[in-house]
């Protein structure tokens, strides 16, 4: 049997969390406008599967595991802030450093290579860590049904699907990417030194 109120809190607290900018949304927004909108797609996949499975988590007890051992918590956090910074400094040092044509260039293994950044940016996400482990878990009850694990599963996919989603398809129209490219080198200081802030934020809270 399914926990209704669970599900609609899960839902109701996601999409409260989920449209806040973060790391992830200017990793979404870099991408949709600097690359093909299959990478951008492919890099919003791996976004979703990490959200799913700190959701899983999250249902699973994480906030109790944090607590009991709060290092976990620190080292993760380090570990994210840590990524967010280098991932931002090497946006800025390599700002208008390619020529436009190259990053259009759809390679054999560019969808691999942005689905891993999507879940690499996901993970070194301290404020996804801190959602899930903070306040996702605290919705959803101690003991959950099979059912209402997977519908819990299913609100966090798509919603996280059709929000990232919608940002790469609308970022990545040709209209807004010929923009891009007619100022990409301050486009990607700007977003670089808003991912370094991010991280920055992370440490020092």
């Amino acid at each position: 049997m399914i926990d209704t109120h669970a599900v609609l809190t899960v839902l109701l607290i996601y999409l409260a969390g989920v449209v806040i900018p973060g790391p992830n949304f200017v990793a979404v927004v870099h991408k949709a406008v600097a690359s093909t909108r299959s990478a951008a797609l492919a890099l919003v996949a791996g976004i979703v599967v990490v959200n799913l499975f700190w959701a899983g988590c999250a249902i699973g007890g994480i906030g109790l595991v944090f607590a009991a051992f709060p290092w976990v918590a620190l080292v993760v956090k380090i570990l994210g802030a840590g990524y967010l910074l280098w991932f931002g400094l090497r946006l800025i040092l390599n700002a208008g450093s390619q020529p436009a044509a190259n990053e259009n260039t759809v390679l054999s293994g560019s969808f691999r290579q942005s689905f891993t950044q999507g879940v690499v940016t996901n993970i070194g996400n301290p404020k996804s860590m801190a959602f899930y482990a903070a306040i996702f878990s605290t919705a959803a009850p101690a003991h959950v049904s099979a059912g209402t694990f997977i519908a819990m599963l299913g609100v966090v996919g798509i919603i996280a699907s059709l929000w990232y989603g919608s940002v790469a398809i609308t970022l990545s129209q040709s209209r807004i990417s010929s923009a891009y490219q007619r100022a990409k080198k301050v486009i990607d200081r700007l977003c670089g030194g808003l991912i370094m802030l991010l991280g920055v934020r992370q440490v020092i809270n």
